[in-house]
């Protein structure tokens, strides 16, 4: 594992919980980021940060028999979680899951220039050097391949009506990326990381997954947000005492329960090719 590639330090871990929370962020967004990439089918497909495989088997599924998908993931618990899930799905078959640091990915020399598209969705924020896993991205796909980027900037989350506390809860919870070398706001930096890595830059977009009371998927909405809070509170204990904590977290429950409440998030998108064709 290279010391660029490794998180810096991902408060979230990877217990049963945040695999549920990662679960529940799926349902919220697997479509809607599927509609994005407008896949056609055939494609060969790296995936980095692959997490649980839930992502890389919707992928599957998406370039159907034709093609298949390199799975990269270096946690222990998330690799064991998604070979479960893939081998208890036929598609699974078409992805090939491996160990390995999203900055030096374990591909075959013939692999290299080989891909489609190469593709990573919440990693870069996790990640010391952003650029090097990039470069990677760009050297794995073939002449003409995607290179597609997508990731949080968290400044544009707004909650609405306002719950103080909540929001001040919200703003320890960013204070710990910067403390552990992480970027919470990497998403408007993806273009400029594209062109700094030698792409060129296609297209920038936004995919909304924020929600509101009664649209059906609020109530994931809203366990999302709360199992990212509870999550990370060690880490956030340290920017903010124990009784703003609860305090914070109490009111964010209650807002959670509003007719009128509503949650605006999206996540940054950006793509480029590899120049060349093929």
């Amino acid at each position: 594992m290279s010391a660029v590639g490794r998180p810096a330090q991902y408060v979230h871990g990877s217990d049963p919980a945040e695999q549920e929370r990662l679960r529940l962020l799926n349902t919220i967004l697997n479509q809607r980021h599927l509609d994005a990439l407008a896949l056609r089918g055939g494609e060969r497909v790296l995936e980095l940060g692959a997490g649980t495989g839930v992502f890389a088997l919707e992928l599957a599924r998406a370039v159907g028999p034709r093609g298949s998908v390199v799975a990269i993931e270096q946690d222990e618990r998330q690799l064991a979680a998604a070979r479960e899930l893939l081998a208890a799905h036929p598609e699974g078959a078409r992805v090939d899951v491996r160990a390995g640091d999203a900055a030096a990915p374990p591909l075959r020399a013939g692999e290299w220039g080989s891909f489609d598209l190469a593709h990573a969705r919440f990693l870069l924020e996790h990640v010391r050097d952003p650029l090097a896993i990039v470069r990677a991205m760009l050297r794995a796909a073939r002449p003409g391949g995607r290179i597609v980027l997508a990731d949080d900037d968290h400044d544009v989350l707004r909650f609405h009506p306002e719950p103080p506390a909540a929001e001040a809860l919200f703003r320890a919870y960013l204070r710990t990326y910067a403390a552990r070398g992480n970027d919470a706001f990497v998403g408007r930096k993806l273009v400029a990381l594209l062109a700094e890595a030698g792409a060129e830059p296609t297209r920038n977009d936004w995919v909304f997954f924020g929600g509101c009371a009664g649209d059906g998927r609020f109530a994931a909405v809203v366990a999302n947000m709360r199992g990212i809070l509870t999550g990370a509170r060690e880490a956030i204990l340290e920017f903010l005492p124990q009784a703003a904590y609860d305090a914070g977290l109490r009111a964010y429950d209650a807002w959670g329960e509003r007719a009128d409440a509503a949650l605006w998030f999206a996540m940054c998108w950006a793509e480029g090719r590899r120049p060349g064709a093929r």
